[in-house]
């Protein structure tokens, strides 16, 4: 991990003509000519990928047009056109969708400060309830706003467990994922997760534009991770809202774990997120150890917190 120059502040994370540009120009530089049947010219290409004209053509689209949406002077393309150059482009429900948010820009306002996040006292009972669950609730930019004493265990045991508690001191997962070395080292396949994290982060931004919060952390992140930076200029963009997740746990070693993101109703985009592990799998054993080595200890007793290779087997 290195330190880069600063390249990014808030202002120019939510400037929508910029992100739409960009997004345009990174899809155009992906595709071949040949990939969308225009023959190879037999004399070398002064532009990767597509050029704007052709990407126009095959989109039925005027050259004017196009270009104008792509240098951010045009805010009233319709879906059908966006639609159109997003099939060229082959982009994916997700990209398309993330096309037609940066296309919006007419009801952006000024970003406004960050509203403090309140974990209701249902979820907060939930979270309570899930006592061989790991869970956590974040909100849209991955800032913890509670977590059960299991997931504090599984993914950030060397924080204090009161951290979410306050907006100075809540942790936000991706921020560790490239700035903290411990939260880092949990993740054997860190560079897919690290793609990964970039990618659901951008899609957030896109929906989100008046976010101040959300592009601040885009811009300390862009400053202070060449990683991050690198990862962004790319502009990917994916859900991610279930899947499994691969850690190496410094207490008990590897473990698997399928994740849901389980959106909760009357939030500004609050979710709470369980893993779960195959029943009678390693990683069920290795959770149940997890759980009995970092509970509270009983009164009289002391807590075990050592966990032996033999317990993992």
């Amino acid at each position: 991990m290195t330190t880069a120059q600063p390249r990014s502040t808030w202002r120019h994370v939510v400037d929508g003509s910029s992100e739409l540009g960009d997004f345009l120009k990174s899809r155009r530089a992906a595709l071949r000519p040949e990939d969308v049947g225009i023959a190879p010219h037999p004399t070398r290409r002064r532009v990767t990928g597509l050029r704007r004209e052709e990407l126009a053509t095959l989109s039925h689209v005027s050259i004017t047009h196009y270009t104008r949406l792509e240098q951010g002077r045009s805010t009233g393309a319709s879906d059908s056109t966006l639609e159109a150059i997003a099939r060229t482009l082959r982009l994916t429900d997700d990209e398309t969708a993330h096309l037609k948010a940066l296309a919006r820009p007419a009801g952006r306002s000024r970003p406004a400060p960050p509203r403090v996040a309140h974990v209701s006292a249902s979820a907060r009972q939930l979270l309570g309830a899930m006592t061989h669950v790991p869970a956590v609730v974040m909100d849209r930019r991955n800032d913890v706003l509670a977590w059960n004493q299991l997931g504090h265990a599984l993914l950030a045991a060397h924080l204090p467990a009161e951290s979410p508690d306050s907006p100075a001191t809540r942790p936000n997962l991706t921020r560790m994922l490239f700035l903290d070395e411990r939260y880092r080292d949990l993740y054997p396949n860190w560079d897919e997760q690290a793609q990964l994290a970039v990618a659901a982060l951008r899609l957030t931004a896109g929906r989100h534009p008046d976010d101040r919060a959300l592009a601040e952390l885009v811009g300390r992140l862009s400053m202070n991770s060449d990683e991050f930076a690198a990862r962004w200029a790319r502009h990917p963009v994916r859900t991610c809202t279930s899947g499994v997740k691969v850690l190496r746990h410094p207490l008990v070693g590897a473990v698997e774990l399928s994740f849901e993101n389980l959106v909760i109703p009357g939030t500004s985009g609050q979710r709470l997120i369980a893993y779960t592990a195959e029943p009678g799998s390693p990683s069920e054993t290795a959770l149940r150890l997890l759980g009995s080595a970092t509970a509270p200890a009983a009164p009289g007793r002391r807590p075990d917190a050592s966990v032996t290779q033999a317990d993992r087997r």
